[in-house]
């Protein structure tokens, strides 16, 4: 079998079985000899794996894949014990100190690269949320061995068992608390292999040290239970989404790198958890309260994450009494991160807006610090599907509908199918907008409650939207004992039953 050894500048490629992309000089002259080559089949994109990366990868799920074959045999006790230990040694101070150092050089490290370190920063109140996380985890009913449903038949009897899944393949962002909830999976059986970014890397190589691989011994566990792609090369989480042996692929975040990693993983016959885009939406009603919009604006504004609010839509008969309060509560948002905040505005809604927005130079907080800005600026339709990646300044957008029905049919044809909200007091308008939204998570109110911790306490795994289609069997929130396959056990008690 030949394999790929070179490529040239202007190769074509031939990818989704009638285009072809063309190999750029550079990709040509990075290309050696044992590396290779994945070929999104959806866009054409061309990814670069060195050879030195893809053997991380491949070990990580190698280690993964033997101690699922092992961890059938470890009792649900011992797994219970894994996370006990792994909380106690997260909260003690001692263990936590190593950690606690590697996460501010990786901080100072970010912060030199004029990097974000919002979600970096391994906080108190995050530190507290993984210990409560994981003794969740360790104080959660067993899933695996159920009896999900019993079948009788005329000598003999089906049980429907629940089972672990497999291997789960995890990249997720900077936030060194999402290995609290990727190990969720093994309180069902499964084991996990996990990328983080590169920003966080050395948080995560210290958990690993001083926390995780400790526990999974201590409990007897399998230490390929959990365990770390360890390279700061994004080439090693395509790797590993390449990798057909993993049961079930979950990116954790938002845009163009997370549907990437979506397209890798389902064309290598992956199931895959990601909602690839984030962004809520809050409609405001003809019956909404002006105090209960600005509350939804405010508290939907806190940090920017998948489900922070994203694009507004009010009613043009409210339009006069409600846009005064929701600009309001915007400034509200970034008073108090101590910023301006940046609106976007439908061409068509501009006169909604006083225009003092549109003049106005703000200081807008950005990745590369503040950049002065008109605080306002207007938008087309097609827009309104833009999700705002923003640092400190609270950023939305802002369109007049004619009606809910109008705000229902953009949000469906323009936002991700994620967050909706319709803030109004007529309860046969909220069950109307329920029936017709297309998103797995409607509310009437703040759009920040979409969380499975929050929601459900339980840590997730992810969450889903609807972009790519309504999803099998299961709600959005991905959590750790959602993650799970069903096997038939029959028992016969008459020998003599045949065909």
């Amino acid at each position: 079998m030949r394999r790929l050894e070179r490529l040239q500048s202007g190769q074509e490629i031939p990818y989704g079985g009638d285009r072809v992309a063309v190999v750029p000089a550079e990709l040509a002259a990075a290309f050696s000899p044992g590396d290779s080559l994945i070929v999104v089949q959806d866009t054409g994109e061309l990814l670069h794996v060195p050879g030195d990366v893809a053997p991380i990868a491949v070990g990580a799920v190698d280690r993964a894949a033997e101690a699922f074959a092992a961890i059938g045999a470890v009792s649900d006790d011992a797994i219970s014990d894994f996370y006990g230990r792994f909380a106690a040694r997260i909260e003690d101070d001692a263990t936590f100190a190593p950690i606690a150092l590697a996460n501010q050089a990786d901080v100072a490290r970010a912060q030199e690269r004029g990097r974000s370190v919002t979600r970096l920063v391994l906080s108190d109140s995050m530190r507290a949320d993984m210990v409560g996380g994981l003794r969740s985890w360790r104080d959660a009913p067993f899933g695996r061995g159920r009896v999900v449903e019993t079948i009788e038949h005329d000598g003999w009897r089906v049980d429907q068992v629940m089972d672990g899944l497999g291997v789960v393949g995890f990249v997720f962002e900077g936030r060194p608390n999402v290995f609290a909830d990727a190990t969720g999976v093994l309180r069902g059986g499964n084991t996990v292999v996990f990328r983080i970014g590169s920003d966080a890397l050395g948080t995560a190589r210290a958990i690993v040290e001083h926390a995780l691989a400790p526990a999974l011994e201590a409990a007897g566990l399998p230490g390929g239970a959990a365990s770390l792609v360890d390279s700061p090369n994004r080439a090693a989480g395509w790797a590993m989404f390449n990798d057909p042996r993993l049961a079930l692929a979950v990116a954790r975040g938002s845009g163009r790198a997370t549907s990437q990693l979506g397209a890798v993983a389902r064309q290598a016959g992956n199931a895959v958890s990601l909602h690839g885009t984030g962004g809520a939406w809050i409609v405001a009603g003809p019956d909404a309260s002006r105090d209960a919009l600005a509350a939804a604006v405010y508290h939907s504004l806190d940090r920017k994450v998948c489900n922070t609010l994203n694009t507004c839509c009010i009613v043009a008969e409210r339009a006069g009494e409600l846009v005064p309060a929701f600009l309001d509560a915007l400034e509200k948002a970034g008073a108090r991160r101590g910023t301006k905040p940046k609106l976007h505005v439908l061409d068509r809604s501009v006169d909604a807006v006083p225009d003092e927005w549109f003049d106005r130079l703000v200081p807008i907080a950005r990745a590369e610090g503040a950049v002065d800005e008109p605080q306002a600026q207007r938008i087309t339709e097609g827009g309104l599907g833009d999700e705002w990646e923003w640092e400190d300044s609270p950023e939305v957008t802002l369109a007049i509908v004619e009606s809910v029905d109008e705000a229902v049919a953009w949000c469906n044809r323009y936002s991700p199918r994620f967050v909706a909200s319709l803030v109004d007091d007529d309860p046969a308008r909220q069950q109307v907008f329920f029936e017709a939204i297309d998103a797995p998570f409607v509310g009437n109110g703040f759009t920040r409650w979409v969380d499975g911790q929050y929601l459900l306490d339980k840590p997730e795994l992810g969450l889903s939207n609807w972009q790519h289609g309504r999803l099998f069997g299961r709600g959005g929130v991905l959590t750790g004992d959602s993650v799970f396959t069903i096997r038939s056990r029959v028992t016969q008690q008459d020998p003599d039953i045949g065909r």
